[in-house]
Formats: C-alpha cells, structure tokens, sequence
C-alpha cells in the first residue's frame, strides 16, 4: 500500500530526529571537549529559522503536488519535500540533544547580526518587509494564490516561487557558515548549500520551458 505523501514527510522528520541525535552522540564519543553552542549562537538561530523556512517550502511542494499532473514538476515537489522535511528532524534534534529550546524570542535571523569568524563580513542587512524576517519567504497572499491555482498556473507560480524561497535558502546557509565552525551544523548547511544550487539550476530551466 503506497502512503500518502504527509505520512511520509512526518516519518522522515522522525528519521531526522532519530539520526541527529545519533550524530550527536557519537560526535560526542569522538570529540568529548567540543563547545555545546550557546542559544544565542548563531548556530542554534540558524537551526530555528531554518526549520521554519524549510516548513514552508514542504508546504508549498505538497500544495502543488495536489494541483498538477506534470510528472516532472510532482517529482521535484515530492523531493523537496522529504529532503526538506528529514533536515528539519536533524536540526529539530540538534537543539534537543544541546538542551537549547526550539524557539527564541529574537526577532528572526538576528543571528546573522553576530560577527562572521574571520571579522570580515559585516552583520546581514535584514529586510523588515521580508515574511518572517527571513530571505526569500512567500507572503501569506502568495500561499494563497498557489492554494486557489490548478495546472499551468499553480506550476509556474510554485516554480517562481520556490526559486526565490531556494535562493533565500542559500542565502542563510552562506550566512551561518560564516559564522559557526560546530561541524555538525557546517556539515547541515553545507549540504543545504549544495542541494537548493542545484535545485535552483533545474527549476530555472523548467520554468523557462513552461513560460
């Protein structure tokens, strides 16, 4: 019996809770004096914005699952969605395996305010009109614009929209990199980095073949 795609999604967030901590304790065995980050580390900040940045996006990929029959377009939402949902069990489980609490009350990504390791990068320019705070966010009208979309339409916008949700994506991920050598988010980001570049690159080419 095949699952539906939200059962999936939810196991996989378990899976990543289930790995992270793993991870962690084995990075512990292996490296019994490294540094817990701090809550107001830009690690730990990296790891909350990040879980609600990559939420949206699992939810816009569900969404436009729903709305198409291009086989393409379902394929990369369904991917998106696991990939981005698994990651979000790893950084969920980070924070519980450092006994840091999952929120804070900073404004989002005031953590990019911190200054880079090597001091040559001033603090990230945030965009007070940006949903959330953080970069490359649907608004809630655009949420619902691919809500009320079917066909062609919903493909396109999800397409435009993901790109943009993709490129703020990389944009946390250069910005936490800059600024924490704890390697397990180093190794999370990186990953991030690589995987959305990559993304970005296919979902360009298929919107322009879609337009």
């Amino acid at each position: 019996m095949t699952r539906p795609p939200g059962r999936i999604v939810a196991a996989l967030v378990v899976i990543g809770l289930l790995l992270a901590g793993g991870g962690f304790l084995a990075g512990r065995a292996v490296s019994p004096a490294a540094v817990t980050p701090t809550t107001e580390s830009a690690a730990a900040g990296f790891l909350r914005d990040m879980q609600v940045h990559h939420a949206q996006a699992v939810q816009m990929a569900l969404l436009v699952r729903d709305r198409t029959d291009d086989e393409a377009v379902r394929q990369l939402a369904y991917d998106i969605a696991v990939s981005q949902a698994t990651q979000s069990g790893q950084m969920y489980g980070l924070l519980q395996a450092w006994d840091l609490p999952q929120a804070s009350s900073a404004p989002a990504m005031t953590w990019t305010l911190l200054p880079t390791l090597d001091a040559s990068q001033g603090g990230h320019q945030m965009d007070p009109t940006a949903p959330n705070g953080m970069p490359g966010m649907a608004t809630e009208d655009q949420i619902a614009q691919l809500t009320a979309a079917s066909g062609d339409e919903a493909v396109r916008l999800f397409l435009t929209l993901m790109i943009a949700h993709h490129q703020g994506g990389v944009e946390m991920a250069d910005a936490v990199l800059a600024r924490t050598d704890n390697s397990q988010v180093v190794s999370l980001a990186a990953g991030i980095q690589r995987a959305q570049k990559a993304e970005i690159v296919a979902m360009q080419q298929m919107l322009a073949e879609r337009n």
